[in-house]
């Protein structure tokens, strides 16, 4: 769907202005960081749309050895910057589609690790447009869940500790995650990720339940659970945002109908739905 108005700032100070100039026009504002993990609606966004691509520096401190991400660097860029460096630590994420704020945003985890066991502190412009730094508790980052999900503040760069290695076995480690997530069918068609989280109460990954019901391979309109795997459904060329969330009630509905398991959406549903 269209953005009315899209902005790309290139520094904290040129998002800090358009967020000064959304409030003075009342105008509201979404921030969108590497597209992954939303469905935006058919009709789109209205206000301020704010890319922070542009926010994508990235350093390493070499006498404490804390690497700076900002907000807007892709999560795999930030792997291969750590990697040439001989650091380990984020070759978890690699080829995780979405960018570094996304990513601590939503306490991105995969293979057994999370954002949250490496995080130092996140710089962020508070509800007042103030810069603060968070020196976040490991304990208030949980499972795709962070205090950022509560607050409406932006983040705008990220630091990260990281752990001397070989930048030859990093690198084969990011190389061997790639060619899973591959095999498994991540890049096969459009799609915006995992569709629900993964509730350990169920006794089953969202995809195996999912699965369970015979609903692999099942579609509505353009939108369709994947063949390859239940928890991603894809977009088979010329499904509409409606499609896809027709679908994603549609199976959430037979789970909760036919196990009992409420599954919850990871996917998150923006732009005017109404309209």
């Amino acid at each position: 769907g269209p953005a009315d108005i899209l902005a790309k700032p290139r520094t904290v100070d040129a998002l800090r202005r358009l967020l000064a100039w959304a409030r003075n026009e009342d105008a509201p504002v979404f921030v969108l960081g590497g597209g992954a993990n939303i469905l935006v609606a058919d009709s789109g966004i209205r206000g301020l749309v704010i890319d922070m691509g542009g926010l994508d520096d990235c350093r390493l401190d070499p006498t404490t050895g804390i690497m700076t991400a900002g907000a807007g660097l892709p999560v795999s860029d930030a792997a291969e910057f750590a990697a040439a460096c001989g650091l380990s630590g984020l070759d978890f994420i690699y080829r995780m589609p979405g960018s570094v704020g996304g990513a601590v945003y939503m306490n991105a985890r995969c293979y057994g690790s999370e954002i949250g066991d490496i995080l130092v502190s996140v710089d962020y412009l508070d509800e007042r447009l103030d810069e603060r730094t968070m020196v976040p508790e490991r304990a208030s980052f949980k499972y795709k869940d962070t205090p950022f999900q509560a607050k409406p503040w932006i983040i705008t760069s990220t630091r990260f500790r990281l752990s001397p290695g070989d930048p030859a076995a990093i690198l084969a480690r990011m190389a061997e995650l790639a060619a899973d997530r591959e095999n498994k069918g991540h890049f096969a068609a459009p799609c915006a990720g995992s569709v629900f989280k993964n509730n350990h109460d169920f006794g089953q990954p969202s995809g195996k339940i999912i699965d369970s019901l015979g609903l692999r391979g099942h579609r509505i309109g353009g939108a369709k659970v994947s063949d390859g795997h239940a928890n991603i459904f894809i977009n088979t060329g010329k499904a509409s945002a409606r499609d896809m969330k027709t679908l994603i009630d549609h199976v959430h509905d037979r789970v909760l109908g036919e196990l009992g398991f409420n599954q919850e959406p990871e996917v998150l549903l923006e732009g005017d739905w109404g309209g």
